[in-house]
């Protein structure tokens, strides 16, 4: 193998180029998260079902009682004799959700499968975020295929339901931390340095972080 090889300050000058790329791409992509959270908003004309292991629910009850909702369509379906590998590794990836319920954001999974077959692949992946069983209607009204995958988000306001972003295929990648999730929302990481619409609440940076099981339990 053969590679170009500087000397320090070689190396200290092409190191610096690219931190500077890497900065301005962190600055264009807050930039990004800010449209985002401009978008307008599309009201959802109808209840969805889904089977949750508590029982029969609809995308209300998926909020879990915080104010925003990240659906992940997981591409599990029935009789599934190989599960995507693509969502295995995504999933892998997804953080605690504490930290999202601190910032009134719950995150689920659907797919098409049926919810005993969900309930197992579940345990042998070792996840435990919620994952429910829903029909191919709802990922096809919601921009993915009729399995998926793909992101959705959710904002409840004055008791309505409203679809606010979705994204597939590469747009997931960046989309697997506290900060690439909460960045997908309208409120997104309600710190004051943010550019947000004037109704979101806001606070400073850092201060509302805590290990994972330190959160208030309300959150």
């Amino acid at each position: 193998m053969t590679h170009r090889v500087a000397n320090q300050t070689e190396w200290a000058v092409a190191h610096a180029a690219l931190v500077a790329e890497e900065k301005a791409l962190t600055l264009a992509t807050d930039r990004v998260a800010a449209l985002r959270r401009q978008m307008p908003w599309r009201r959802e004309q109808q209840d969805y079902h889904f089977v949750t292991p508590d029982g029969p629910a609809g995308l209300g009850d998926l909020f879990d009682g915080r104010r925003q909702l990240i659906v992940y369509h997981h591409m599990l379906g029935a009789n599934d004799p190989s599960p995507c590998p693509g969502c295995g590794i995504l999933v892998d990836q997804l953080p605690h959700p504490a930290h999202l319920h601190a910032r009134d954001t719950t995150l689920t999974l659907v797919s098409t499968a049926p919810l005993a077959e969900i309930e197992a692949f579940k345990a042998r992946m070792g996840w435990t975020l919620p994952w429910v069983e829903t029909t191919d209607r709802f990922g096809l009204d919601h921009g993915m295929g009729a399995r998926g995958p793909g992101f959705s988000v959710y904002i409840k306001d004055v008791g309505a339901i409203y679809h606010t972003y979705s994204t597939t295929g590469r747009g997931t990648e960046g989309a697997t931390s506290v900060w690439g999730l909460l960045d997908m929302t309208p409120m997104g990481r309600q710190e004051n340095w943010q550019d947000a619409p004037a109704w979101v609440p806001q606070s400073p940076p850092y201060q509302w972080w805590r290990l994972h099981d330190e959160y208030p339990r309300q959150a």
